[in-house]
């Protein structure tokens, strides 16, 4: 019997931003772009100074409050 080391494709790859290695790097410019889109929508500003692990949870945060990536 030979041990299957994939990782299991139906379980949620997603990790908290808070433990990213690259976390603390600055946000990349998808990010920026996609934050400043959601931030027009919803009438809110996007700090300049954001960190990767931020900005992601800003991006969850604002597509919830907009509607947006259900």
């Amino acid at each position: 019997m030979s041990e299957n080391t994939a990782p299991d494709p139906t379980q949620n790859a997603e990790k908290d931003p808070e433990t990213w290695v690259t976390g603390d790097e600055p946000m990349t410019g998808p990010q920026k772009s996609y934050l400043e889109t959601l931030a027009r929508e919803a009438g809110r500003e996007v700090p300049a100074d954001l960190d990767k692990a931020r900005a992601s949870e800003m991006i969850d945060e604002l597509q919830k409050e907009t509607g947006r990536g259900a």
